[in-house]
C-alpha cells in the first residue's frame, strides 16, 4: 500500500476530461505500486477515511497518473477542488461484478455474448463500470440495454457512445 497527499483539482477545456475533478497519482509513486506499468489499472485504497474500490487510475504521460474523483467520492470525502487529501491505494485485482441480469441478456442474445466474451478485459470492465455506474433499476436496465444494441452492432464502448451522439444530433 502507498501512502502520499494530494491537492484535489480540476479539468478546464480538456476534451472529454473538460469539468473532470482528479487528483494526481506522481510518477515515483505509482511506480512503487505497479512497477513499469504505463496504462490504465483499478485501484484499492482509501481517500482520508472513506474507503475506495474499482477506481481506475488513467496514464498522463510522464509515469504520472490522474485518479478521477466522481460526485459520491467527493461527497464522502466532504471535499472540493483545491482541498488536500491523504490517499492510500493499492492495486485492485478482484473482477468487477456483472451487473443483476446483465448475462441473462447476453444469453438471449449470442451474438452480443459473443462481442462481449471476445473483448479485451480492460474493455468488458469499462461496459461493467458503466451499467453498474447509476443506482437505479431503470437507468441500470436502460444502460444494459445500450450495451447489448452496441454489442449487437459490433460497437466498443467509444463507438457506443458517438453513434448515441449521432443520433441525439440528427
Amino acid at each position: 500500500m502507498v501512502q502520499f497527499t494530494a491537492t484535489i483539482a480540476q479539468f478546464a477545456a480538456q476534451g472529454e476530461k473538460t469539468g473532470w475533478t482528479y487528483i494526481v497519482v506522481p510518477a515515483d509513486v505509482a511506480e512503487q505500486m505497479n512497477p513499469g506499468v504505463r496504462k490504465s489499472y483499478r485501484v484499492k485504497g482509501k481517500l482520508d477515511a472513506h474507503p475506495i474500490k474499482s477506481v481506475a487510475i488513467l496514464p498522463m504521460g510522464g509515469g504520472e497518473f490522474i485518479m478521477p474523483l466522481n460526485a459520491a467520492m467527493r461527497r464522502a470525502i466532504h471535499k472540493k477542488k483545491g482541498a488536500m487529501v491523504k490517499v492510500q491505494l493499492q492495486i485492485d485485482q478482484a473482477p468487477l461484478e456483472l451487473p443483476p441480469g446483465f448475462m441473462e441478456c447476453l444469453d438471449d442474445e449470442p451474438k452480443a455474448k459473443k462481442a462481449f466474451d471476445a473483448l479485451k478485459l480492460s474493455h468488458r470492465n469499462y461496459f461493467i463500470k458503466w451499467m453498474g455506474g447509476v443506482k437505479g433499476e431503470a437507468a441500470r436496465a436502460k444502460r444494459m440495454v445500450m450495451v447489448i444494441n452496441a454489442l449487437l452492432k459490433g460497437y466498443g464502448f467509444a463507438e457506443m457512445f458517438q453513434e448515441q451522439k449521432k443520433e441525439r444530433e440528427g
